[in-house]
């Protein structure tokens, strides 16, 4: 019996293929890279999981009232606002907003505001709005009133008006309050007061004190007389 060689064992042993620098270089970047992998998803997948526990939490936060502002970086410490703009729903969810051109924060803990040429603008069912400016204002955002002082205005769409130097304005319930001597007009005359009283968002308005009315006859009325 004859043995033979192989051509592959004439040759002799395979030579061993060296990787060159460039694909070892690689290959450690990816060992390193699924190594890191194994640490970090199980550290996101709980991070999420966190996250989906404290989502709820999150959401159920009053969603009433919100604040839109520009800050001035140059009074951080007092707070102050430039064009601050509240906007919340009253008691019967209709809107209502407060803005002004200045606003500087005087009690954090019972979150009182000053401000400078305020404006409270509360919108009516009907879609209608009253609007009540002053020269200065404090509005108190946990109990939601705003009071005001120095040439308050009050204009309701409907063509009444009313003029004071003091009020309180209600945000929640709709109401505005003064105990200083008022005085307006509107289509059906003039009136004036020592104090008025606006309820429900302009439905009754009464003046106080020693009040006096002249109430203008219709067009209709005085070509028939």
């Amino acid at each position: 019996m004859e043995l033979r060689a192989s051509a592959e064992d004439r040759a002799g042993p395979k030579p061993r293929k060296v990787l060159r620098p460039a694909a070892r270089s690689m290959l450690l970047r990816y060992s390193r890279f699924v190594r890191l992998m194994k640490i970090m998803l199980p550290a996101l997948a709980a991070g999420l999981l966190g996250l989906l526990v404290v989502w709820p939490k999150i959401q159920s936060v009053d969603k009433k009232f919100a604040l839109f502002a520009d800050f001035n970086a140059k009074t951080v410490d007092t707070l102050s606002m430039l064009k601050p703009h509240y906007f919340g729903t009253d008691e019967k969810n209709l809107p209502f907003t407060v803005t002004a051109d200045v606003a500087t924060q005087v009690d954090p803990k019972a979150l009182v505001v000053s401000m400078e040429n305020p404006v409270a603008d509360l919108t009516q069912k009907s879609g209608s709005s009253i609007v009540i400016n002053a020269d200065i204002g404090f509005f108190r955002q946990r109990d939601e009133t705003l009071d005001l002082m120095g040439h308050v205005d009050l204009y309701q769409e409907t063509g009444y008006e009313l003029h004071t130097e003091s009020a309180r304005v209600e945000m929640d319930a709709g109401n505005v309050t003064g105990d200083e001597f008022v005085h307006g007009q509107g289509p059906s005359g003039t009136i004036e007061g020592e104090g008025f009283r606006l309820w429900d968002r302009g439905r009754t308005i009464v003046t106080t004190g020693k009040s006096k009315a002249v109430l203008t006859m219709a067009k209709s009325e005085k070509h028939k007389s």
